[in-house]
């Protein structure tokens, strides 16, 4: 056992170099800065927009609706020129990002229930998320003004009566229904919230399974390339220990280094998600649904991904034996990535019980699709087809482990190579 430790060792300290350590220092900066960009725009674009205001009018009117703008939280700022050349290059040296002018004749116009155009001069300087944002504040000023011309017009006509009630007669109460708990709330806050707390999920299987893989095939094809694995098998060691001492500090670094680049994507993740609705309204509505991880349901979960990254590590073994050197095992990672791309993009853009049977059939088939599947089946109780998956996943895993054990316990380790002879090359030629 003490010889195992200490290969064990020796594997992991040759997959910390320099070059790793730097690669996520630079790369959870980058995230990190990112994110805290984005966060300031988005920052930038919710808060109170300035609007420059030319009220040719001057109706009672026109003054109730830059107060009514004032309220809505949106920042006023009244023009005193009579010219609209001039208001402009008013507006644009106060730094407004829109200019509304009120025509004359407006408050009398809509009086008498005659529509009547505001003009509004956009002011594009940029196009970052703030700069961009003036089209949707447009539409929110208009709504805001038409709000208030139908509310001062109820409150005159027909006194005591509350415009809002008047205005939208019938309401409704949501409430959602997963199995058998109803609970009442907005079934689009409920999903952006779940959405919010499953979003890493891929990701993080995405980056271990991506990462691990790639350790595990560089260091094979590496010692193959050095002559350094002839000199390992010779050492008086159980073969199936190298195996698994390679595989395990794979799977410890690569959890190290997913779990640095996870906290780094939390942060960029956290500037454009900023505001997913989190309150304790919407807590409750969850809780009453049961869709929030127990103990048991983490348990299960993180099983489940343990034997997926298991079964990404002992394919990558394979794979790195049947490399000629360093430089053809990067191409050989390529399966591994493209089994796990396929259930990462169904998993974020798809519902898996709304796909075709086929489609069902090769998600199931490929080991890495169970977790993304687990985390949505305990969220709604279903911990039968997660118990199928994990199974599933044990016996791809004893498989793949026992392949690799019997190459390892054979000199094909050192002989297998996934390229074509020059005998049957030339035969091809032929």
């Amino acid at each position: 056992m003490r010889k195992f430790w200490n290969l064990l060792k020796k594997e992991t300290k040759e997959l910390i170099n320099a070059q790793l350590i730097i690669s996520l220092i630079f790369t959870f900066f980058l995230f990190y800065l990112m994110g805290t960009l984005a966060q300031g725009e988005m920052a930038k674009a919710a808060a109170p927009q300035e609007i420059a205001v030319l009220d040719l009018d001057s109706s009672e009117l026109s003054r109730g609706i830059m107060n009514g703008l004032s309220s809505a939280n949106f920042k006023v700022i009244a023009l005193t020129t009579e010219d609209r050349q001039s208001a402009i290059e008013q507006a644009r040296e106060s730094g407004a990002s829109l200019l509304l002018v009120i025509p004359r004749g407006f408050g009398k116009s809509v009086l008498e229930l005659n529509s009547m155009s505001i003009d509004t001069y956009y002011f594009i300087r940029g196009f970052s998320m703030s700069a961009t944002s003036a089209s949707g504040m447009v539409k929110a000023v208009i709504a805001t003004v038409n709000n208030y011309i139908s509310d001062t017009y109820i409150k005159e006509r027909l006194p005591g009566v509350n415009p809002e009630e008047l205005k939208n007669p019938v309401k409704n109460k949501d409430y959602v229904i997963v199995k058998d708990r109803i609970a009442e709330g907005s079934p689009a806050e409920v999903s952006s919230f779940i959405l919010s707390q499953s979003t890493f999920l891929p990701i993080i299987l995405m980056l271990i399974i991506v990462y691990s893989s790639q350790m595990v095939i560089s260091a094979v094809a590496m010692e193959k390339e050095n002559k350094t694995l002839e000199t390992l098998l010779t050492v008086p060691i159980n073969r199936n220990y190298i195996v698994v001492a390679k595989m395990l500090s794979s799977g410890i670094v690569g959890l190290v280094t997913a779990g640095i680049y996870m906290v780094g994507f939390r942060f960029y993740m956290s500037g454009f998600m900023g505001n997913v609705p989190t309150s304790g309204q919407i807590d409750t509505v969850v809780q009453k649904l049961g869709l929030a991880f127990t103990p048991q349901g983490y348990l299960v979960l993180g099983v489940s991904l343990f034997l997926a990254i298991l079964c990404g590590l002992a394919m990558a073994i394979i794979l790195g034996v049947l490399a000629k050197d360093l430089k053809s095992a990067q191409g050989l990672l390529m399966p591994i990535i493209f089994l796990a791309l396929i259930p990462y993009f169904i998993s974020l853009f798809s519902d898996f019980n709304s796909l075709s049977w086929p489609v069902k059939v090769l998600l199931w088939i490929i080991p890495f699709s169970h977790p993304f599947l687990a985390s949505q089946n305990i969220l709604l109780g279903n911990y039968l087809p997660v118990f199928y998956g994990i199974i599933y996943m044990f016996v791809i895993f004893a498989i793949l482990v026992f392949l690799a054990a019997r190459i390892f316990s054979s000199d094909q380790v050192l002989t297998m190579k996934l390229q074509l002879s020059r005998r049957s090359l030339k035969g091809i030629k032929q």
